[in-house]
Order: C-alpha cells, then sequence, then structure tokens
C-alpha cells in the first residue's frame, strides 16, 4: 500500500462482500454509512442483470442497507454503455429481465427480433428453448453475440442455478460464435463504472471475495484490490492464482476505518 496513492473512490462487489443469501454481513451497513458520510464517489458492483437500480435500491434496503440508486452499477448497465458506445441507436433481441431491457432502452436501443444488430444475453430465472432457438438463429444470420457476464451458475434457496455463462456456451456450441462478455472479469466494466462517477483508477479501490472475478478484473483496471474473505475465495486459495490482491481483510468491517 506504500506506493498507492491515496484512495478516493471505493467499488465494491455486492454479493459475499455486503450480503450473503439476503442478510447483510457484519459491518457492511458501518461501511456503507462510512462511505456516504465521506462524500467520496462509490459504487456497489454486480454481475447480475436481472434488476434495475431501483430495484437493487429496494432490496438492499429491505436488508438494512441504504445505497442509493445511483451508486449501484451493474453489468446490464455496463452492457448498455458498451453498445451504445460500439453502435449508437442499435437494435438488439434480448434475453433478459428488466435491468438489462430498461438499460437497453434508457440508452436508446430498439428491441425486436427482426435483424438486430445484437444478440444481448442476460440473467433470467425463465429461460426458453424458443427464445434461445431464435437467438441461435439470429446469430447465424449475422447479429452480433453479447452477454453480460460469464458466471456459469447462481445461487438459490433449492442450489444452484445455470446462468449466463451455461446458457452462452449452449449458444455457442450451436452456433460456433463466442460471446463478448461485458461483465467481470472483464475490466470494462470496471472503467465504465469509474467513468460513469467520474473517477479515476489510480485512486481507487475494488473489494471483492472472488479472485478469479473481481480481483483479477480490479486488478487490472488499475486499482487497488481487497479481497475480503466472506464469500467464495477463502485464505488458502490465494496462493492459487498468479496475482495477488493488494491486501486481503476477514470482511467488510475490516475495511471501515480506511474510507
Amino acid at each position: 500500500m506504500a506506493d498507492r496513492k491515496p484512495i478516493e473512490t471505493w467499488l465494491t462487489d455486492m454479493d459475499g462482500v455486503l450480503i450473503h443469501e439476503g442478510v447483510p454481513i457484519p459491518g457492511a451497513d458501518a461501511f456503507i454509512k462510512r462511505l456516504r458520510e465521506s462524500g467520496k464517489p462509490f459504487l456497489v458492483l454486480t454481475n447480475n442483470s436481472i434488476y434495475t437500480q431501483r430495484d437493487l435500491h429496494a432490496r438492499l434496503a429491505r436488508m438494512g442497507l441504504d445505497v442509493p440508486a445511483e451508486h449501484i452499477w451493474t453489468s446490464a448497465l455496463a452492457t448498455a454503455k458498451f453498445l451504445d458506445d460500439q453502435r449508437p441507436g442499435g437494435t438488439a433481441y434480448v434475453i433478459g429481465e428488466a435491468g438489462l431491457t430498461t438499460a437497453l432502452h434508457d440508452v436508446g436501443y430498439v428491441l425486436t427480433d427482426t435483424a438486430p444488430d445484437f444478440v444481448v444475453l442476460g440473467e433470467t430465472r425463465t429461460y426458453s428453448f424458443e427464445a434461445m432457438t431464435k437467438a441461435v438463429r439470429l446469430i447465424n444470420d449475422g447479429a452480433r453475440f453479447i452477454a453480460t457476464n460469464p458466471d456459469e451458475t447462481g445461487p438459490s434457496a433449492e442450489g444452484a442455478l445455470p446462468a449466463t455463462g451455461a446458457v452462452a456456451a449452449l449458444i455457442t456450441k450451436a452456433t460456433g460464435v463466442e460471446p463478448y462478455f461485458v461483465g467481470k472479469p472483464n475490466p470494462l466494466m470496471m472503467r465504465a463504472g469509474l467513468n460513469a462517477i467520474g473517477a479515476h483508477s489510480e485512486h481507487s479501490a475494488m473489494i471483492g471475495d472472488r479472485m478469479d472475478t473481481d480481483i483479477v478484473s480490479g486488478m487490472e483496471a488499475g486499482m487497488s484490490t481487497f479481497l475480503v474473505l466472506t464469500g467464495l475465495t477463502q485464505a488458502a486459495d490465494v496462493d492459487r492464482f498468479p496475482y495477488r490482491p493488494t491486501q486481503v481483510v476477514n470482511s467488510i468491517a475490516d475495511l471501515v476505518e480506511l474510507v
């Protein structure tokens, strides 16, 4: 940390850092409160593209975490920003929920199943064979393939669920076309988030619970990185990776005093 510049902006993952299975992790409320009192720019990130910013604000509020909607950054928002930069005013066939369709509408995209510029795959709890078949045929006809994130499974009370990465693999197998994944571990999601709040990576930090998504993308975006041990990656796992976080801490509670 000695040769790093002071941290003026904080980015933090949501699941495994602030909450776990719908319950706040001890210290998360104090961390968010300290951030808001400090006036420093911050974002809460999630690869989940199902929910809008307002949806997530309400869900977190019910858990006792007061995160303003404008401080939430999702893979859906990052995907919409990417497409708006690449092809402003374009068209897309979307497999996903309100978080993704709203983000695309907000940047001026038209959603259509007739010769779209892009097929955009996001998270949904209602993947249908018909929708996947349509996506395969549109990609075969020349639509470009974008996916919000590469997560292969998602959690549920009953166990793992197939997620965007798994469905993307099915479509790739049927078409021979690999998607461009916008969400973590693509550092593009971090850079777009930093740009959205006018922050610079040299003065920013990323907090995450996964070495293979949060930490690597934060590192590649040029930020300081903090691994918390309240999620997927455990202390014994860290040395297996060819890169290291700036610091490993037990939980978000250990970072409150750094804000």
